[in-house]
Formats: C-alpha cells, structure tokens, sequence
C-alpha cells in the first residue's frame, strides 16, 4: 500500500509522516530537503536556478516512485510527483520565474514519466490557511526559507486548491489543519488516525 501526504510549504507534511510511520508501521519516504544542492540558490535567485531546482525534485520523485513500487513494502511519502508538476512548476512559469522553453521542457519529462508510474492508493491532503503555514515556517526556522513572500504562499494555495478539487486519481482525505495540533495533542492525531483508518478498509 502507497500513502502520500500533499500540501503547501509548512503544512505540517514530513511531521505527519513521521507520526503516522510510527502508528502504523510504514515505512516513510521524505522529500529530499536536506541532500538538495538547489533550494538555497534557488530562494535566492529563483529565475536562475527555478527549473534546475524542479527538474532536481522531480528527478528525486521519479526513482522514489520506482523504489516505492519495486520493494512491495507499505509506504507513506512526503509530497507527490503530481505536486511538483502541477504546482510548483507551473506557478515558476506563472510568476515569469521559469521561461517558455524551460517550462515545456520540464513539462515533457514530467509527461513522459507520469506514464510510468502509479498513483497512490492514499492522497491525504493537508489545507491550511495562509497565516497558519507562515506560523510553522517561521516555527521550524529554516533559512532558505525567510525568503518566502505572503504572495507566493497564497499563490500556491490556489493551486494546490484547484488540483484537490479535480483529483480523481485514487482517494482522497483532506485535513483542515488550521485548528489541528497533532503534534501536541493525542486526540487530534487520534481524529487524523481515525479518519485514515476508514478510507484504508475502504481499499480492501
């Protein structure tokens, strides 16, 4: 069984993870943070470096996908492929910071993979307000990450929306996480586990 959390910058997705591969014994797959030679540059530059930063993440994506698929094992993975290609890339492209050319570039490997590899049989999709993910950057304090405007937020936010709203892929759970503490209160990770608990007998 694959399992995969989606959502906006400071949404709470690796911390979830981690609780939930505990609960359950998954073993978890996470974004590739830490290891990436690009997100520094990148946040400081975002013209320069936005597609080899994206091609880097999809990249990273692609051979977990791979990996996911060939150990048979139960997986829970911090963000999906869909995520990168159908957010991050196309809001660069938006905003003048990916060029025409990059942007098709990127979008034809992104195609030419997306027929090599299989939904997850879970998509929890963690939605948080514009004040909420802001608070939890700030809380984790990571560097790169001062740079972030209010107005890049908000503009994945939309997006992150609208491919929520047209998911049709697999199942879905959302998780309103603006007045959710599932890191200091058991009962409201008991509510996510419950939640997860109906949609996985679901699948058998």
């Amino acid at each position: 069984m694959h399992v995969a959390i989606a959502g906006n910058i400071g949404a709470g997705k690796t911390t979830l993870t981690k609780l939930l591969s505990k609960h359950y014994n998954w073993e978890p797959h996470y974004e590739s943070v830490d290891e990436n030679p690009y997100l520094d540059d990148f946040y400081g530059e975002m013209e320069r470096w936005s597609f080899n930063l994206q091609v880097y993440f999809l990249n990273s994506r692609f051979r977990q996908i791979l990996e996911i698929r060939e150990s048979g094992k139960e997986i829970i993975q911090d963000r999906t492929i869909y995520e990168d290609a159908r957010i991050f890339a196309p809001n660069l492209h938006a905003m003048g910071l990916m060029t025409n050319r990059d942007f098709k570039n990127y979008s034809s490997l992104f195609e030419l993979m997306e027929q090599l590899v299989s939904p997850p049989d879970l998509l929890i999709y963690l939605r948080g307000s514009i004040s909420t993910l802001v608070g939890q950057i700030h809380k984790r304090g990571r560097d790169y990450e001062n740079s972030i405007s209010i107005d890049y937020l908000s503009r994945l936010n939309e997006r992150y929306e609208a491919w929520i709203t047209d998911y049709s892929k697999g199942k879905l759970l959302i998780i309103d996480i603006d007045n959710l503490d599932f890191v200091g209160n058991p009962e409201d990770l008991g509510s996510i586990i419950d939640k997860i608990d109906a949609q996985i007998n679901g699948l058998f």
